[in-house]
C-alpha cells in the first residue's frame, strides 16, 4: 500500500492541489474577515476551515475521476461528517458554540480521505492549511473580537429590558412601549418573565437589527429615572 502511494505522487497534480488550497484558504479569509468583523457566529476560521475542507474533497474527487467505488465512499463520507459535525453544535442561552469543531471535523475529513485514497502529499498538504486555519487566524480573531461593537455596522439583536415591582408591570409596560414607539423603535416580541418574589422582568426584543447604541442608552437612562421602574438597561446578541 505504501509503495502504491508512492507511485501516484504526481508533482504536477500535487501543485495544482496547493494552488486550490491556497486560493480557498484566502478567499474563505476574506469571507470570514466579514462576518468576524460583524460578530457572526460563522467567523473567520469556521469559514476558512469549510473552505479548505471543501477544497480538498473536490481536489480528490477530480483525482479519483474513473474510481467511481471510491468516489461513493467519499461521498458517504462527506454525508456522514454533516451528521457528526451537526452533534457538536450547540444553541446555549440563545449563542451557538462548536461551529469551530465541526468544520474542523469537516477538515479531517477530507483529510483522512485523501489518506485512505493513497493521496499521502495532498493529505499532509490538507492537514497544514486544516492547522493554519485553527492556529495562524486565531490571533487575528481575538483582535477582531476584542473591538467594541459597532451597532452601526454590526448585526445584532437588540433587546431592552426593564424590572420593575410585580405591582407596577402594567404601567412599566406602557412605558416601555411608549418610549420605543416615540423613538420609532419596532418589537419583534414582548416577553415578560418572573424576577424575584415580587418583581417583573420585561424583555422587549427590537426589530432594528442596526441602532445606535448612544440613542438606547438614553431611551434605558429616561426608563431607569421613572419611579415605578427599578432597572433599566439594553444589550446586543450577535447570535444567529
Amino acid at each position: 500500500m505504501t509503495l502504491q502511494a508512492i507511485e501516484h505522487i504526481n508533482l504536477a497534480s500535487l501543485a495544482d492541489t496547493a494552488l486550490s488550497l491556497t486560493t480557498a484558504f484566502i478567499l474563505g479569509s476574506l469571507i470570514g474577515l466579514e462576518r468576524q468583523y460583524r460578530q457572526r457566529t460563522a467567523g473567520l476560521r469556521t469559514n476558512v476551515l469549510v473552505a479548505v475542507g471543501a477544497a480538498i474533497f473536490v481536489d480528490m474527487a477530480n483525482r479519483l475521476n474513473g474510481h467511481q467505488g471510491a468516489v461513493s465512499v467519499v461521498s458517504y463520507v462527506v454525508s456522514g461528517i454533516g451528521f457528526l459535525g451537526a452533534g457538536v453544535i450547540m444553541r446555549e442561552e440563545g449563542n451557538v458554540r462548536g461551529l469551530n469543531t465541526a468544520a474542523t471535523l469537516w477538515g479531517s475529513a477530507a483529510v483522512g480521505a485523501c489518506a485512505g485514497a493513497d493521496m499521502l502529499p495532498e493529505a499532509v498538504m490538507g492537514a497544514l492549511f486544516v492547522l493554519a486555519s485553527n492556529t495562524l487566524l486565531r490571533p487575528v480573531v481575538n483582535q477582531i473580537n476584542r473591538q467594541p461593537i459597532d451597532t452601526l455596522t454590526v448585526e445584532v439583536t437588540n433587546t431592552v429590558y426593564v424590572i420593575a415591582p410585580r405591582a407596577h408591570q402594567k404601567q412599566a409596560l406602557n412605558l416601555l412601549e411608549n418610549l420605543l414607539d416615540k423613538a420609532e423603535y419596532g418589537t419583534r416580541d414582548v416577553l415578560v418573565h418572573a424576577f424575584g418574589d415580587d418583581a417583573v422582568k420585561i424583555e422587549a426584543v427590537l426589530l432594528a437589527s442596526a441602532v445606535e447604541g448612544e440613542k438606547l442608552d438614553q431611551l434605558t437612562r429616561q426608563l431607569a429615572d421613572m419611579p415605578i421602574i427599578t432597572q433599566a438597561f439594553w444589550s446586543p446578541s450577535t447570535a444567529e
